[in-house]
């Protein structure tokens, strides 16, 4: 058995923060931990214990030296004990990554949503790529509305290929945007959560906000705008090429793919595979990925997309 005295108070800080997310901490360093008044207990291997007090020893050092330590903090350096990277931890801590959005702060808790989102903020186009649960849309609508809140675009369009849809769409009731509302109900519930429901209409409305299906772009040249391509492994060769050609003037574009979850008749055929190809060493344009160390949902969502791989493979 183990101990770390809390003497001042960023340790007290960081004990509390452990307390808060202890089932975590003992499942990433394999440890029994348990806090004890001013006192951080931990008892395992000898190797997880000196890993778990190296980590302590490096997390604190950058929060001395950043004066502070909060839950995105704890939460970035404990994915960073997960991946391996414990020596990383002062590289990554002081970078401001977060986004403000209406009065909310969202912060990527991943070391690659970190990435993602500082790719977004430096190149105006940006391939994410990754399994569901990962935050490629919801970090993306984020930024996106950053961007038009601080003015530095004048609209948001967020776009999806209707891959089920074809002939389907015939079936269903109402008009053409009551058709394809269903396909696009992901793009409005990130909205919902970061600017509530009046504001996004309310936006929509006006025209600052428009959310279409990718067919809808063609013919078109969009400035001053932030661009949203979701779903993007659904687009073909064709449609990929087309919504590329798209964007113009002071605009932005992010493309979201999971290529595990290609509806595509002919998954090989997915536009985002040779886009990626094509366009990975021109400057201007970043690609990242994401994993299944980046799901962020319920841990059951973790689990479940790993036990569909390895069935897969």
């Amino acid at each position: 058995m183990e101990e770390f005295l809390c003497s001042d108070e960023i340790e007290h800080q960081c004990l509390r923060l452990i307390q808060k997310n202890l089932s975590k901490f003992e499942s990433v360093f394999a440890l029994d931990i348990s806090l004890r008044g001013d006192k951080i207990m931990f008892d395992g291997p000898g190797t997880q214990e000196r890993r778990f007090r190296k980590y302590l020893d490096h997390l604190l050092q950058a929060a001395r030296e950043n004066g502070r330590i909060g839950e995105s903090d704890m939460t970035l350096s404990l994915n960073m004990a997960e991946i391996g990277k414990i020596d990383q931890i002062k590289e990554h801590f002081g970078r401001k990554t977060n986004i403000q959005v209406n009065g909310k702060e969202v912060f990527p808790k991943t070391v690659n949503q970190r990435e993602y989102v500082q790719a977004i903020r430096s190149n105006e186009l940006v391939f994410g790529i990754g399994p569901a649960g990962t935050g490629k849309t919801f970090l993306a609508i984020a930024m996106a509305l950053s961007f038009l809140l601080n003015k530095r675009v004048e609209r948001i369009v967020l776009t999806r290929p209707v891959v089920e849809a074809g002939e389907k769409l015939g079936f269903l009731p109402g008009d053409i945007q009551q058709k394809i509302n269903p396909y696009l109900r992901p793009l409005y519930d990130s909205l919902y959560f970061l600017i509530g429901i009046e504001k996004t209409s309310e936006l929509i409305e006006k025209g600052v906000i428009e959310i279409a299906p990718l067919a809808y772009m063609r013919g078109r040249t969009i400035n001053d705008s932030f661009i949203i391509l979701d779903e993007g492994q659904n687009s073909s060769n064709s449609q990929m090429k087309m919504l590329l050609t798209r964007f113009g003037q002071n605009s932005r574009l992010v493309v979201t793919a999971d290529i595990t979850q290609i509806d595509l008749d002919e998954p090989k055929k997915s536009g985002v595979f040779r886009a990626i190809k094509i366009l990975r060493n021109i400057q201007g344009i970043g690609i990242v990925y994401l994993t299944l160390k980046d799901i962020v949902r319920h841990p059951l969502v973790q689990k479940s997309v790993e036990a569909y791989e390895k069935d897969e493979k």
